[in-house]
């Protein structure tokens, strides 16, 4: 019997719709609900605040390298449990869950690409596999990258995210440092351009060694930069911290950083930085994505040499070029001192 005669009404609570999971992310910055796609068709930028996401690296080297130009090297090198570490997981364990998690070998990929037309050595870090720390195969492929673009006189960019040395491989880790810094100062000896481009987070090692030694070093906005975290330097100095002291934006005021450059700007700020330092490798053609703010050049009805004579010319180093403006330099000098020597001999001959 009904409760004080009224009829109990029962309702159909009908299943919720499941929505597939995947499809939006959150901004961290304006928490906002964006569209996973739209994200990837603007290379991992908020539309709406413009916020930078961490970018996977294949989506890197399609934003940097020109289309079908990047060939990967040393793709076969793998990571060894050379101290035989262990804890709550083993570095086995953990190499084995990253590399199927990533589907790449370890925390770098390197190789050769062209830029705007200019052909370079470009690597690039993935934060994903085990925070991008370097061990013995990050510092291997990173020094190899740059010895092999010094012999085939190409400038490197080095796209840097890391969170420091690899504990699991403890000195050999630290020794990397010294390993790549030697071999960028055989490529500066060289004459040739370096220039690491600083994401969200480049810290500790990595940053103290190649992510800092670049001729022009750019960084994204808002990236964490620096060697220690807050907590450890105030420990440390006893001292209160500026606010934000270890993003781009602070070291860019205080000069550690020279550029800092949106993700849509960065290929076409590069593009430009090449041209500056090797002026005589400008390609007769340049097509680059119109993201990046860069038209397409035609330079062969340029006047210049037949092609021919320009190809069978070799290219001239940096270093010959500076050799040569210290001889012009040199003569200038003694031509100027030897002026006054023969205003003085026609002076006594009037006498």
């Amino acid at each position: 019997m009904s409760f004080f005669g009224k009829k109990i009404l029962k309702f159909n609570r009908s299943r919720k719709t499941d929505i597939p999971s995947g499809l939006w992310d959150k901004c961290p910055q304006c928490s906002e609900m964006l569209y996973k796609q739209e994200m990837e068709d603007a290379f991992g930028v908020c539309t709406h605040c413009e916020h930078h996401f961490s970018l996977p690296r294949a989506e890197r080297i399609r934003l940097l390298a020109d289309e079908d130009s990047f060939e990967e090297w040393d793709d076969n090198l793998t990571s060894v449990d050379t101290l035989g570490f262990t804890g709550a997981a083993s570095y086995v364990s953990k190499l084995e869950q990253n590399i199927e998690k990533t589907g790449y070998k370890d925390a770098i990929s390197t190789g050769k690409a062209r830029m705007g037309g200019y052909p370079i050595g470009l690597g690039v870090m993935d934060f994903k596999f085990l925070g991008a720390s370097m061990g013995a195969v990050v510092g291997e492929k990173v020094t190899r990258m740059i010895e092999r673009s010094t012999e085939q006189e190409m400038p490197v960019i080095l796209v840097c995210a890391s969170g420091g040395a690899r504990m699991y491989e403890g000195l050999y880790s630290l020794m990397q440092m010294g390993k790549t810094s030697g071999a960028l100062a055989r490529h500066a000896d060289a004459g040739l351009p370096y220039i690491p481009v600083l994401t969200h987070p480049t810290m500790a090692g990595v940053m103290a060694s190649f992510a800092t030694l670049g001729d022009v070093i750019v960084a994204e906005p808002k990236s964490l930069i620096g060697f220690a975290g807050p907590r450890v330097i105030k420990e440390t100095t006893l001292r209160d911290l500026p606010e934000g002291f270890q993003t781009s934006e602070f070291l860019l005021k205080h000069g550690l950083i020279d550029i800092v450059s949106h993700r849509h700007e960065l290929k076409g700020r590069l593009v430009d930085l090449i041209n500056y330092f090797m002026p005589e490798n400008t390609p007769t053609q340049t097509t680059v994505d119109g993201l990046t703010g860069i038209q397409e050049v035609d330079r062969a009805s340029a006047p210049a040499e037949s092609t021919e004579d320009a190809e069978s010319e070799t290219k001239p180093k940096a270093k010959d070029s500076a050799k040569s403006r210290s001889k012009a330099q040199s003569k200038s000098s003694s031509r100027k001192k030897a002026t006054p020597k023969k205003a003085d001999s026609d002076n006594e001959e009037a006498e």
